[in-house]
């Protein structure tokens, strides 16, 4: 009898032992928490688009960590992974500062020091390109959000998913509304004359993404035979973009695109305004064209600038789930979601599906759960068909569902500055402005 008291007492003290450092023993020992290290720009530049990513993403955690009601999708009735009996998701953030070898060096300690699950991240083209590789080495799976570098899903890598559209897609729907301008499909814009929207020029920062932004604009322009006047290629973060700008002007465009993040976007068209710049059309390829900085910095200089995006908040007209995820993000940031912050929701949606998918942590078992996977649309925020990623052909990993918008800057009613949808042309929500005003 008292051996076996005595036994007692160690199996308890044992058992204490192991509860106090955070281990319960099941059955199938799956983990309480599932460590997901997240890569973004916290500091620098692209600061603001940042805090937009870690929001979006933090967001997704919330409603995957809890029983939401009020919000459509499966994981907003789960409270965690159920596969994996509940555990929860953690995010570890790095900040990258913009810089492709510090973004390595993140992913490596986050792999051997936090023993983090997977990776999402990075924005920058650049940074997701050298993270990537990381990742790739160690055999760990990377879900991207939000780069968008074609570059990036056709290198033939085992673990990298892109949930995103790249700008290939976004490009070519520019030229695409370009085409829609002269056959009248824009909303409350009569066919115009090509030549009305001729030349075209455009300048993009000498990054990663500015570069390949830069070669299918040229690439699309000679599809789509339009003629391109001026295609430039600036130093990001310039302190004075006066001689670009200059140069953009000299042929008189009728359309002028960029492809630059927040500080430069910023610049840029406060350059074109004292140039007193008058084209038919302005485009920015989203980044810094679509941050709430852009908005509040330039106020009613951007009336009639577009931007390609991935979300507008009308369109929750059309989408519930985008309203009620959009509702929620707007009390958390006060802002409503953009399309940096909607992306990122959306990636960490996707890790979340792919672990339930999976029901495991192991890598491969994660590979072959996204290899495999199949969001509907429906219970997405964006306006894509879903999510489903291509295992063959030239672009494994790429989400072949995707899809892109076209919005313009205008007043609402009450003066405020917002984005509308003028593309695709069916879900449009606004008469398009047209031409651009002018400075």
């Amino acid at each position: 009898m008292k051996s076996f008291g005595k036994t007692l007492i160690v199996f308890g003290v044992g058992v204490s032992f192991l509860l106090m450092a955070g281990f319960v023993p099941t059955a199938s020992a799956k983990p309480r928490v599932i460590k997901i290290g997240v890569i973004y720009p916290l500091t620098g530049p692209a600061a603001a688009a940042g805090r937009e990513l870690r929001a979006g993403a933090e967001l997704a955690a919330k409603i995957c960590n809890n029983v939401m009601p009020g919000v459509d999708m499966p994981m907003a009735k789960k409270a965690g992974i159920k596969a994996l009996g509940g555990a929860k998701i953690k995010l570890i953030f790095k900040d990258h500062q913009g810089n492709p070898q510090l973004g390595a060096d993140l992913a490596k300690k986050l792999i051997k020091d936090d023993k983090v699950v997977g990776i999402l991240g990075c924005y920058y083209s650049s940074v997701t390109k050298t993270v990537s590789a990381v990742c790739e080495r160690y055999g760990v799976p990377m879900i991207n959000g939000s780069s968008t570098s074609p570059a990036l899903t056709k290198r033939g890598f085992k673990w990298f998913w892109r949930t995103t559209p790249h700008d290939k897609y976004f490009t070519e729907d520019l030229f695409k509304f370009l085409v829609g301008l002269t056959q009248g499909k824009v909303k409350g814009v009569k066919a115009v004359s090509k030549s009305d929207l001729e030349p075209i020029v455009s300048a993009c920062e000498k990054t990663e993404w500015g570069s390949h932004v830069s070669d299918l604009i040229k690439s699309f322009a000679g599809r789509y035979n339009f003629k391109l006047a001026k295609s430039i290629l600036y130093a990001a973060k310039a302190p004075d973009l006066s001689s670009e700008v200059q140069s953009l002007l000299a042929p008189k465009p009728g359309t002028m695109l960029f492809a630059s993040y927040t500080s430069d976007a910023i610049l840029m068209v406060k350059t074109l305004k004292s140039m007193k710049a008058h084209p038919k059309v302005i485009w920015g390829q989203d980044a810094g064209f679509e941050k709430p900085e852009f908005r509040s910095t330039l106020k009613d200089d951007i009336v009639g600038v577009l931007t390609r995006t991935v979300f507008i908040p009308s369109i929750a007209n059309v989408k519930k789930v985008a309203g009620e995820v959009n509702a929620l993000y707007k009390k958390k940031t006060g802002n409503d979601l953009g399309g940096a912050s909607a992306r990122a929701f959306t990636g960490l949606q996707a890790w979340v599906n792919v672990l339930e998918k999976a029901g495991s942590v192991k890598p491969a078992a994660i590979q072959k759960a996204a290899n495999s996977i199949m969001i509907p649309g429906k219970y997405l925020v964006v306006p894509w068909k879903g999510i489903k990623f291509s295992t063959t052909g030239d672009e494994i990993g790429q989400n072949v569902l995707g899809s892109g918008m076209i919005g313009q800057y205008q007043k609402d009613k009450a003066g405020n500055i917002v984005l509308e949808i003028v593309y695709p042309f069916e879900l449009a929500t606004a008469n398009m402005i047209y031409p651009f005003k002018g400075f």
